[in-house]
């Protein structure tokens, strides 16, 4: 069954102060076209410049997530992005007339209200999904993170935390679907600890922080002189008690596990920056706004390969990124110069790997040593070049108007002769990507043995 993109009916806007800049600034939520996306606009800038919500416009996730184009940026998203996808929705304009949107009171409930009051509308654009097929995982040593997704029907999402912290302990929750979002995950409020919050407030951060827009949270044994530290720092007038429970003054909770619930806030909100919701369950150990930016770009190159697949594959084969039908709507070669048939592993921007049958019915080999028939060394070269200008075109977005020409051809090595019956296998990979401009490493292979290498220097350019 078809689903299509949604926007909101009209405007609705919201006043607050920014979590770490201090700085008060009006966010104003506005209908966007059918495929615009989610777009925050700098208003407050010299021609109002546009930052597109996705994975590519990230410039820092230091503590929390901001995205950026040139000099303009936008900080602290993630809970405004949650409150979008929490409530399906794909297009927006998302105006802000400062650095960094409101934080409200640390969730995304706020935001997600607000939106309600407005209403969403269906779009003439189907929606797009990145369908999980097989089971893809992230891990980091050094921020002891370990992230799994795994094919499923539905988006699901599984989240444990294990703090050392004794108030916190070990919490986890289980998100069935995005449609139990609001009422179970979107109230969880940020948190952090008395020490990270002394540290940052000294740092020049968390300028707008404070005890109604974060649950602080803090060992029972914590000496006064810090508490105290930390009531001169914010100019707190009132007593700073810590509970039993390690809250501040005893905040009340609005989840028996609000800390690990606001922790699957954050993943959706970081999620939001892939650009399509996804079908597949998500299962997080300890990941934050950093571990979760490097999982969605690796969902992110899966996405690319599966929207190639869509555009230039008719039929799905099996163990095949691109057959041959797909190669000559994106190769401008045709028999018998075009040496490549077909692509088994693609990752957009970094590494391809192609396929190449000899035969005895080549047409090289009437003329290329009769009787004890070699494959020319400069056609596997031209070859190796064919497998990585696939990958170079698909760079943008119309590549059959496009057509790839090598500048240079360098340290090619010939190893062994290439006979009828063998079959090439091409893997390129890119060593730096500038304006259209691109160097690739490529080696060859006959089974386990390599046949050829060398690198390449090509520049794509309009027919």
């Amino acid at each position: 069954m078809k689903e299509f993109k949604q926007t909101i009916k009209g405007e609705t806007s919201y006043n607050g102060v920014g979590l770490h800049s201090g700085q008060v600034s009006t966010i104003v939520f506005k209908p966007a076209e059918k495929d615009d996306g989610i777009v925050f606009v700098r208003t407050d800038l010299d021609g109002n410049p546009e930052i597109p919500a996705d994975i590519e416009h990230v410039i820092d996730i230091s503590r929390g997530t901001t995205i950026g184009v040139k000099d303009a940026t936008v900080a602290t998203i993630e809970h405004v992005l949650a409150a979008i996808r929490g409530l399906n929705i794909d297009n927006i304009r998302i105006e802000v007339n400062g650095p960094e949107v409101p934080v409200a009171d640390g969730s995304a409930i706020i935001f997600m209200e607000l939106l309600k009051t407005v209403g969403t509308v269906e779009q003439q654009s189907e929606r797009e999904y990145l369908e999980i097929t097989e089971p893809i995982s992230y891990s980091s040593q050094t921020d002891n993170v370990d992230i799994v997704v795994v094919p499923s029907e539905d988006f699901k999402a599984t989240f444990m935390v294990d703090y050392k912290q004794k108030a916190l302990g070990t919490q986890y929750t289980f998100l069935p679907g995005i449609f139990d979002f609001e009422e179970n995950f979107a109230s969880a409020r940020t948190f952090c600890f008395l020490h990270e919050i002394i540290a940052l407030k000294e740092a020049g951060l968390i300028k707008g922080g404070s005890l109604t827009n974060a649950l602080v949270v803090a060992n029972q044994d914590t000496p006064t002189s810090e508490v105290d530290k930390l009531k001169k720092i914010f100019n707190y007038q009132d007593d700073i008690k810590i509970g039993t429970d390690g809250l501040l003054n005893h905040t009340p909770l609005r989840y028996h596990n609000e800390f690990v619930r606001h922790k699957v806030v954050d993943l959706i909100g970081d999620l939001t920056l892939l650009g399509v919701p996804i079908k597949g369950h998500v299962l997080a150990a300890r990941s934050g706004h950093k571990t979760n930016v490097e999982l969605v770009k690796k969902l992110r190159k899966i996405h690319k390969k599966q929207q190639l697949q869509k555009i230039y594959q008719k039929k799905k084969l099996e163990d095949v990124v691109f057959d041959i039908n797909a190669i000559q709507r994106i190769l401008p070669h045709r028999y018998p110069f075009l040496l490549v048939d077909k692509i088994i592993e693609f990752e957009p921007g970094e590494t391809i790997v192609g396929l190449k049958n000899v035969t005895i019915n080549e047409p090289f080999f009437n003329g290329h040593f009769p009787g004890h028939p070699v494959m020319p060394g400069v056609l596997i070269v031209e070859a190796m070049a064919q497998t990585g200008g696939i990958m170079l075109l698909n760079a943008f977005e119309n590549p059959e108007k496009f057509v790839a020409y090598f500048a240079s051809i360098n340290n090619v090595k010939f190893r062994k002769p290439v006979l009828p019956g063998d079959t090439l296998r091409f893997e390129l990979k890119v060593l730096s990507l500038k304006r259209g401009l691109a160097k690739m490493h490529g080696d060859a292979y006959v089974g386990q043995e390599k046949v050829c290498e060398g690198d390449f220097l090509a520049k794509v350019m309009k027919k």
